[in-house]
C-alpha cells in the first residue's frame, strides 16, 4: 500500500479530470453539433464574438470546459462564479468592476456555474449589466433553463444544449487518460479494454464520473513495484456495481427494454420489476426507463386507465428530481402500476390509421367552416362560414363536419371494453347515434 501511495501522491497534485481538462476546442470530445467545424458556437468562439449564453446539459459533458476554453481564447476579462458560494454582495462587486472595465474599453465575461441555484434576486442582479453590455454572461445548468432561469435574463441569452457523451467518446477519454503525460502516461498503469468499457457504461455519458472512477481504480489497483494493474474486480468495487451483461448501446440494451415492455403488457409485475432492476443495477439512465414507461402508459394502457399516464409522468419527474438510487422505488411503482392496469392499444392504432391517411392526403384542405376567419378578407372567402359552436346547444353537440370530404366516414379511434375505456366507448356510441339522428 505504501508503494501505491508513493507512485501517485507526488505525481497527481490535481484530480485526473482537472489535469486532463481540454485547453482548445480541438481537445474537446463530444458536442460536435456545437463545436464541430463550421458550427455556430465554434465560429462565435474563434471570432471572439461570444454573446451572453446558457449551457444546458447533464453533468460532466463539458459546460465548464467550454467556458474555460472561451476564457483562454477571448480578449475579455474572465470571472468565474459558483452559484453555491456566491451571494448578491459578491455579484455586485464584480459587476462594479465590470462597469469600470467597460469604461476602459475592456469586456468582461462572467461564467456562472450551476446558475439554476441562484434565486430570483441573485439572477436579477445580473440583468441590468447584461442589458447595457457591461458583461457577457455565460451560465451553466443541468436544469431546464425555461423553468430555472428568470425569463427576462433568459431572453437576453442564447441557449446551447450540450448532449451526454456517447460510450465511444468516454472510451476515447479513458484511453487518453491512461496514455497522456497529463494522466497516467508517466506511470505504468495496465487496464483492459473490458474494464474501460465497464467504466464508460457506468459513467452514463458523464466524463468527469468516468475519469474519477478510473483514478480511483488506479489508486486501488495491484501495485507490483513497477506499475499498477487495474483488474475487473477493482473496477467493480469502485463502481459498487456488479458487471452485468448489459451494453447500453448494444443489442442487450434493446433486449432488456423489450423484456420490460412485454412483461408489463403481459400483466406480469414480477418479471417487469426484475428487468427494471437488471437495467438500473447495470447503470442505465433512469430517465430513459421513465420515458419508455411513459410511452407504454398511452401505447398499451391508454384510456383503459387514464391515470396510468399521470403515474408515469410523476415517476419521470421523481427520477429527474432525486436520481439514483432513490428513484428506483418510483420506477418500481410505475412499472407495477402499468403491469396491473387494464390494457388498450386503441391510442396507438388510432394514430397509425390517421397517420396513414395524413401521409397519403397531405394536401387535403381544411373545411371552410372550421377555418379561423381572423380578417375580413378571410371571412369574405368563406372562412368560418357555417361554424357551429357546440357550447350554444343543450346537448353540447352539433352535426358540423370536421373531416375533409374524402375522409368523411373514417373512424380512427375504436375503443375497447377494457377498464375505464368501456365508458368512453359508450359515450362515443351515444355521440354517433345522436349525430346520425340529427344529421
Amino acid at each position: 500500500m505504501d508503494g501505491q501511495l508513493s507512485l501517485f501522491e507526488n505525481a497527481v497534485p490535481q484530480p485526473l479530470a482537472a489535469r486532463l481538462r481540454p485547453e482548445t476546442l480541438d481537445d474537446i470530445v463530444g458536442q460536435r453539433h456545437l463545436i464541430g467545424p463550421g458550427k455556430v458556437l465554434r465560429r462565435m468562439i474563434e471570432s471572439d464574438g461570444v454573446s451572453s449564453m446558457i449551457f444546458w446539459g447533464p453533468p460532466g459533458v463539458g459546460k465548464t470546459t467550454l467556458a474555460h476554453v472561451i476564457a483562454r481564447t477571448t480578449k475579455s476579462s474572465f470571472i468565474e462564479f459558483s452559484a453555491v458560494t456566491s451571494g448578491i454582495k459578491e455579484i455586485r462587486q464584480v459587476m462594479e468592476k465590470a462597469d469600470r472595465n467597460r469604461a476602459l474599453g475592456e469586456r468582461t465575461i462572467v461564467f456562472v456555474d450551476e446558475i439554476h441555484r441562484f434565486n430570483k434576486a441573485q439572477q436579477d442582479a445580473f440583468l441590468p449589466f447584461v442589458e447595457k453590455g457591461s458583461i457577457i454572461l455565460i451560465g451553466a445548468t443541468t436544469e431546464n433553463p425555461s423553468f430555472e432561469v428568470n425569463s427576462a435574463l433568459l431572453s437576453r441569452c442564447r441557449v446551447f444544449v450540450l448532449k451526454a457523451l456517447d460510450q465511444e467518446d468516454i472510451l476515447f477519454l479513458l484511453k487518453r487518460a491512461v496514455q497522456s503525460p497529463q494522466g497516467f502516461g508517466n506511470q505504468r498503469v495496465d487496464v483492459s479494454d473490458e474494464a474501460l468499457q465497464i467504466i464508460a457504461s457506468f459513467a452514463n455519458g458523464d466524463a468527469r464520473t468516468a475519469l474519477s472512477i478510473l483514478e480511483m481504480a488506479a489508486l486501488n489497483g495491484d501495485f507490483d513495484g513497477e506499475g499498477t494493474t487495474v483488474t475487473l474486480e477493482t473496477v467493480e468495487q469502485c463502481t459498487q456495481r456488479k458487471s452485468l451483461m448489459y451494453d447500453r448501446n448494444g443489442e442487450e440494451h434493446y433486449n432488456i427494454i423489450s423484456a420490460l415492455h412485454k412483461s408489463m403488457r403481459n400483466s406480469d409485475p414480477d418479471a417487469a420489476v426484475y428487468w427494471l432492476a437488471r437495467m438500473l443495477e447495470a447503470g442505465e439512465d433512469p430517465l430513459y426507463i421513465a420515458r419508455r414507461v411513459t410511452r407504454f402508459a398511452s401505447e398499451d394502457v391508454g384510456l383503459a386507465d387514464p391515470r396510468a399516464l399521470q403515474v408515469a409522468v410523476a415517476a419521470y419527474q421523481a427520477c429527474h428530481f432525486i436520481g439514483m438510487p432513490e428513484c428506483s422505488v418510483h420506477l418500481t411503482e410505475a412499472v407495477v402500476y402499468m403491469s396491473l392496469a387494464p390494457k388498450s392499444n386503441a391510442m396507438e392504432l388510432a394514430y397509425i390509421a390517421a397517420k396513414r391517411d395524413a401521409l397519403k392526403q397531405l394536401s387535403e384542405p381544411v373545411p371552410l367552416n372550421i377555418r379561423n376567419g381572423v380578417t375580413q378578407l378571410m371571412r369574405n372567402e368563406g372562412y368560418g362560414k357555417g361554424y357551429q359552436y357546440a357550447h350554444d346547444t343543450a346537448e353540447k353537440l352539433t352535426t358540423m363536419q370536421c373531416l375533409p370530404d374524402s375522409l368523411l366516414d373514417r373512424e380512427y379511434y375504436v375503443p375497447t371494453d377494457q377498464g375505464v375505456e368501456s365508458k368512453f366507448a359508450e359515450r362515443l356510441r351515444q355521440i354517433k347515434e345522436w349525430k346520425k339522428a340529427h344529421n
